[in-house]
């Protein structure tokens, strides 16, 4: 009998991480981000570092590199900092977050959302990147494209959609109350650092909620809030704070609005694995 094929392209995790890798040497080589190596190297090796760690003091079976390599990737896109030692400090709180702060078996924050506000408000020799994308068409275009093909591989699109939706809603709402024409929030909209998150932040399938209609209220409420830091407390980086903000309301929405918790891979053991090894590989990203 022909063996089943274990080649795992049915993982969303390795077509974000070609999109990541590949948004990262567009950035590095045409729009010239001046990322360290140093530094790049030291979030990466520290976050496998910790994913490994972390993942024998929990008693996980293996070691999946997936999320790490993804979150790290994150990191390296957005995260400014003149110190190897803040860099890899991001990392570590990243990955740390993940098996430390926990509501019902699930992480509550994405690992680099977290670390990334975490750095910002605690040291002034760490910030956010967000304009080093610039705003062309092109570009958003690109982003949408390459984050759609993920979120249809992870099925996670309500969330993106949601937030995208309520966002662009709100901009243009107060683009018609002040009489701004209709080309600026057109123009917010196409900001680089805005797409990067909502398809690849946000769209985080193991901290958005469990149920579809949970995840769109989940998408409107980091739009609002992000609104209200942007606009109204006339704060940067709305939306990567809103997240932060809004994450601690997702137990409470799956509790509201249940469904099935999401897994990487299929929990169903195959003749070549066993239930324990794929249960692993599954339990912490």
């Amino acid at each position: 009998m022909k063996r089943r094929s274990t080649f795992p392209c049915g993982d969303p995790r390795y077509y974000q991480i070609g999109v990541l890798s590949s948004l990262l040497c567009y950035g590095i080589f045409v729009l010239e981000f001046g990322v360290l190596w140093q530094h790049a190297a030291a979030v990466l090796s520290t976050a496998l570092a910790v994913q490994w760690l972390a993942g024998r003091a929990h008693g996980v079976a293996g070691f999946d590199p997936l999320s790490p390599l993804i979150t790290a990737l994150s990191l390296t896109l957005l995260l400014r900092t003149d110190s190897i030692a803040l860099a890899a400090a991001a990392a570590a709180l990243a990955i740390g977050s993940k098996f430390l702060i926990r509501v019902g078996g699930k992480h509550v924050f994405n690992p680099a959302n977290f670390a990334l506000v975490i750095l910002m408000f605690a040291s002034d020799r760490a910030w956010l990147s967000s304009g080093q994308w610039g705003n062309t068409t092109l570009l958003a275009f690109g982003f949408a494209c390459l984050g759609l093909l993920v979120l249809n591989r992870a099925r996670r699109a309500e969330t993106t959609l949601a937030f995208l939706g309520a966002y662009g809603l709100l901009l243009f709402v107060r683009a018609l109350w002040l009489g701004d024409p209709v080309s600026i929030p057109l123009h917010q909209l196409q900001s680089g650092a805005l797409l990067l998150f909502a398809f690849f932040m946000i769209s985080d399938p193991k901290t958005t909620p469990n149920a579809a209609r949970g995840r769109l209220l989940f998408g409107a409420l980091v739009a609002c809030t992000a609104f209200f830091i942007q606009f109204v407390l006339h704060q940067p980086h709305g939306p990567i704070i809103a997240l932060i903000f809004s994450s601690p309301f997702v137990p409470l929405i799956d509790r509201v609005a249940s469904g099935k918790r999401y897994a990487w891979r299929d929990p169903k053991p195959r003749s070549h694995e066993s239930g324990s090894a794929i249960f692993n590989k599954g339990f912490l990203p």
